[in-house]
């Protein structure tokens, strides 16, 4: 079956009104995220990560004892038969040459995901709280998370220019001392970047939204080909299983994502020219943020991508919110009237669409679905923005 799966989504906070994720909206908590899946967005699989937090371990207890989420057989818990939630921790570790980089930690049960936190609680100043470093080796978290608990382990967003791999560590995988399944390619990439780089072959991408609120999730996120959608059968999706796989990812175009060309802070302004520019052509500065696209042209071995037999296509999907003309009332009538953003987005025709919110809307939405609509490049933590 196709299954529709956004793996990185924060906690703002817990029930207890704890805060968990400091940065993302209060309104982000457990039972809201699984409600905005199921009803709002059409998401089928939600990976939360930030469970190793011992608030948010008490809140999906808590909605087990309340019969709401019940775990599966293969792993994962299902939430009112209707979405699977993949147990998650986002991990800052350091790197082997200075800097540091956020990984993601997926486990099948709520009992592995208390080891975790217990084993994480010993080496993080306060495991409540998201994303915060660990004081242990990269090595070590990957053996423990996927020998003693049977999880995956992969860099989150390995582009961005703060806290990931290749924006903020190495230069090359091989220099971490540690195999993944997966990597996430994070809002300022895609298939085509990614592939330039000849070490990443063999890995299975991974587009998420990592959403700090509500309305940000599934702004970017996978199709899945699942057997069963449980944690085990996502598990040989990532390992490269011949019936269980990644069907398309879909994502931001990278030219709207917040950290797509280098920004210099002095001039407040995105640079222009062919890439990699790792400095300011107009003030000379050195102290530049450095863009995902110009920091994979600085370390890739070709121009063009070499995509292996397995890699799924990388589908450009603009979210709702993005599109000139839909506003919050807007998308409250397409949501009223044709369900899930998902369906409005898959499934709906331009008619259906334009019965809903008029023509010009509606042919703005399939315009976005085709890939027709315009674009100003982002850069520097500013997204890029969408014109008709």
């Amino acid at each position: 079956m196709t299954i529709f799966g956004d793996l990185h989504i924060h906690i703002g906070r817990a029930s207890s009104g704890a805060p968990i994720k400091i940065t993302a909206s209060d309104k982000l908590t457990l039972q809201g995220i699984l409600e905005e899946c199921r009803y709002r967005k059409g998401i089928h699989m939600a990976g939360i990560i930030d469970c190793a937090s011992p608030p948010v371990l008490k809140d999906i207890s808590s909605l087990v004892e309340q019969g709401r989420l019940a775990p599966l057989a293969g792993g994962g818990l299902t939430y009112e038969d209707q979405v699977t939630l993949i147990l998650g921790a986002e991990i800052e570790l350091a790197g082997p040459h200075g800097g540091s980089a956020h990984f993601l930690a997926y486990v099948p049960t709520l009992a592995a995901m208390e080891e975790l936190s217990l084993f994480l609680s010993m080496a993080i100043t306060n495991i409540s709280l998201s994303s915060q470093r660990a004081r242990l080796q990269i090595k070590d978290v990957n053996d423990f998370v996927t020998n003693e608990l049977e999880g995956i382990f992969f860099p989150a967003h390995a582009f961005t220019p703060f806290k990931s791999v290749y924006g903020n560590c190495v230069q090359t995988l091989a220099e971490l001392d540690a195999s993944f399944p997966a990597l996430e390619l994070g809002l300022s990439s895609d298939s085509d970047l990614a592939d330039r780089i000849p070490e990443l072959g063999e890995m299975r991408f991974l587009s998420n939204s990592d959403a700090h609120s509500l309305p940000k999730i599934a702004r970017e996120y996978n199709a899945f080909q699942l057997n069963v959608p449980d944690f085990a059968h996502l598990h040989r999706a990532l390992c490269g299983d011949s019936d269980n796989f990644i069907l398309a990812n879909y994502g931001l175009d990278p030219r709207l994502g917040k950290y797509h060309r280098t920004y210099c802070p002095q001039c407040e302004r995105v640079v222009v020219g062919d890439p990699p520019v790792t400095y300011c052509p107009d003030c000379g500065g050195q102290r530049v943020v450095v863009g995902g696209l110009d920091g994979i042209t600085a370390i890739a071995h070709s121009k063009e991508p070499t995509h292996p037999a397995h890699r799924p296509p990388y589908i450009y999907q603009i979210p709702l919110e993005f599109i000139p003309g839909v506003g919050p009332k807007t998308l409250a009538r397409l949501l009223q009237g044709l369900g899930t953003e998902m369906h409005i987005l898959h499934g709906a025709t331009e008619e259906e669409l334009s019965e809903v919110v008029g023509s010009t809307v509606a042919s703005k939405i399939v315009a976005a679905r085709e890939g027709r609509l315009g674009m100003k490049v982002g850069g520097g933590g500013h997204y890029g923005r969408v014109h008709s």
